[in-house]
């Protein structure tokens, strides 16, 4: 990938948020199906924070990227993909963040695996913001709840929500989601305090709505990459 497109990401998420009054988000670059050369050239070009899907598959690319000059680099990965409970042990081992938390079962599982001598695992909570049959995610009324088993970890540490709106033709018309979830962000942050600072909606196509309804992180994938092709194997 040309470093230009990197930068050209970058300038576009601090013009977004200069034109509506918001803070500039965080990048997270979803490295999902992308190789270990695509995911360490991005990371020489100064970018560190990866979202992946699946666990096998970021647990292969931490491997692979040992040979690969960024291997020194101090990289964050998060995990933005569904998380079955009997993968919580690999998962609590190998990411900085798990962003995709909805269910009680996982928050205990999460923080029986972590190591304590490691940091505390970064959880967000998935919302099903629209509450869509086909999607992952709890509740927006169960929201609280779950922020409060996992507050009570010392081993993970609550740092917000995580949505993905219903997949709209038109981008504008998720933006009534994008401002649901950040009432309920603003709500978690009154309860729990200053720890709470992470809002992670937004996606190559819709980024510029999510940034202006208040998103603190946005993940983009197609726009840094191009069209995703799934390695063979």
């Amino acid at each position: 990938m040309p470093e230009h497109v990197l930068h050209d990401i970058l300038h576009q998420l601090q013009r977004a948020a200069h034109d509506a009054g918001r803070p500039v988000p965080r990048l997270l670059a979803v490295s999902k199906t992308q190789g270990e050369t695509a995911v360490a050239n991005l990371a020489l070009m100064g970018q560190t924070a990866f979202g992946e899907n699946y666990v096998q598959e970021a647990a292969a690319k931490h491997a692979a990227m040992a040979g690969t000059a960024a291997a020194g680099l101090a990289l964050e990965w998060h995990l933005i993909g569904h998380l079955q409970s009997n993968k919580a042990a690999q998962a609590a081992a190998l990411f900085d963040w798990v962003q995709t938390v909805d269910r009680a079962k996982l928050v205990a599982a999460l923080a029986r695996h972590r190591d304590p001598r490691a940091a505390p695992l970064n959880v967000l909570i998935q919302v099903n913001i629209d509450d869509e049959a086909s999607k992952h995610g709890c509740r927006p009324e169960d929201a609280p709840a779950l922020a409060a088993a996992i507050a009570a970890e010392p081993r993970l540490r609550l740092r917000g929500l995580m949505v993905i709106p219903t997949p709209h033709d038109d981008p504008a018309l998720r933006r009534p989601a994008f401002a649901k979830a950040r009432a309920l962000f603003d709500a978690l942050a009154a309860e729990h305090g200053a720890a709470v600072d992470t809002l992670s909606m937004g996606m190559s196509d819709d980024y510029a709505i999510a940034i202006a309804e208040g998103a603190t992180m946005v993940r983009i994938g197609t726009a840094l990459f191009g069209a995703r092709v799934r390695a063979a194997g």
